[in-house]
């Protein structure tokens, strides 16, 4: 498939492909390309770089571009006052268009940006795409943010997760790939179609091996009560058995726990979740794991590595041997002095998922 800029209806040989600016999220749909080779970035940012890259560059049949061609001309920016806007410096009438845009926080000109400006770039960027007559728009959200809210937990609650599928909806989105929703039921929020990618599958290919020695002295952990059906199915695929973490969650981004269930004495134990925040809840399990179950050691991974205030240092600190992480989110800055955090790459999967939606093709298998 030839990724070339300026394709419209006529040319069903060509794709647009929102990328990355200079700050390692992926606000614009390919402006400032030509800084690829200008900026100078630092080690964590490189290794994130390389998601847009080689999201761009993916060799081989049915991926988006054997080629590696360029990414849309436009840009993102901001003004004095803090608004943000968007420009489009070529046409994409009639095109098929894939913004990339994690809403995560991130880092740009030493200041720190929120969730909500990641989500405000995606959402003009779309805007901005649908006024100038893009033929079909496909928001690729590989962490997609406010997916904890996605139900009322007391009396007055919002429904975040639900607004924000409505707002994407109503920017213009005709489509929406991502990836380990936090709750499979989000993709009923959205009246357009939802392709939920699963991260799992590349997790099995890391630890089978890693553990291909020691496949009967290495067990499946659950974090807590509410990733059991993941972690089950995760277990269910390395061919191991599985043992759950039951704790008591006091307050927010805070958790005690309280016993294990299953037997991971002289155990290698695999910890999985979708996400870390503040590390909390991971560091309190693994320190369950080892000092009550007796394990001997610990592995974790999950798919997006938010890792807010102390969790890196936490980690650090942890009794976790290796923190694997799937680069959906950019890393922080104390990332790469961190020897127990890795990332790996999704470009490929996310790649191949366009390449599908652009032909028109199935992409079930990628969800198995």
């Amino acid at each position: 498939m030839n990724q070339a800029c300026g394709a419209g209806p006529q040319d069903r040989n060509a794709v647009r492909t929102a990328g990355s600016d200079n700050r390692g999220c992926a606000p614009v749909w390919g402006g400032l390309r030509n800084k690829w080779k200008e900026v100078e970035y630092d080690h964590t940012r490189e290794e994130h770089q390389d998601f847009y890259r080689k999201l761009q560059s993916q060799p081989g049949e049915g991926h988006l571009s054997g080629a590696g061609g360029p990414l849309g001309n436009s840009e993102v920016g901001s003004f004095a006052d803090g608004e943000n806007f968007a420009s489009i410096y070529e046409t994409v009438r009639g095109a098929d268009v894939f913004v990339v845009q994690s809403t995560c926080p991130f880092e740009k000109d030493g200041r720190l940006h929120t969730v909500n400006d990641s989500l405000m770039e995606l959402l003009i960027m779309i805007d901005a795409l649908r006024r100038a007559s893009a033929g079909r728009i496909t928001a690729v959200v590989p962490y997609f943010g406010y997916a904890r809210q996605d139900r009322k937990t007391k009396p007055r609650d919002p429904i975040s997760a639900k607004l924000v599928a409505n707002i994407l909806t109503r920017a213009g989105a005709d489509r929406v790939l991502t990836m380990d929703l936090h709750a499979n039921q989000i993709q009923g929020f959205f009246d357009i179609p939802v392709d939920n990618l699963l991260g799992s599958p590349i997790f099995v290919n890391e630890f089978i091996r890693k553990f291909a020695a020691v496949q009967d002295e290495t067990m499946v952990v659950s974090p807590d009560v509410g990733s059991v059906a993941r972690a089950r199915a995760f277990a269910q695929k390395l061919g191991m058995p599985l043992a759950i973490v039951d704790k008591r969650r006091q307050k927010a981004n805070s958790s005690e726990v309280m016993n294990i269930i299953g037997d991971v004495t002289d155990k290698h134990v695999i910890l999985l979740d979708d996400m870390v925040d503040t590390g909390g809840s991971l560091c309190h399990a693994a320190k369950a794991l080892v000092d009550i179950g007796k394990a001997k050691s610990v592995t974790a991974c999950a798919t997006h590595g938010l890792l807010s205030g102390p969790a890196i240092q936490r980690i650090a600190d942890s009794v976790i041997d290796e923190v694997v992480f799937l680069d959906t989110i950019p890393p922080k800055a104390g990332v790469a002095a961190c020897e127990k955090i890795r990332y790996i790459s999704v470009a490929h999967m996310f790649a191949e998922a366009i390449s599908h939606i652009y032909e028109e093709t199935s992409v079930s298998r990628l969800f198995s």
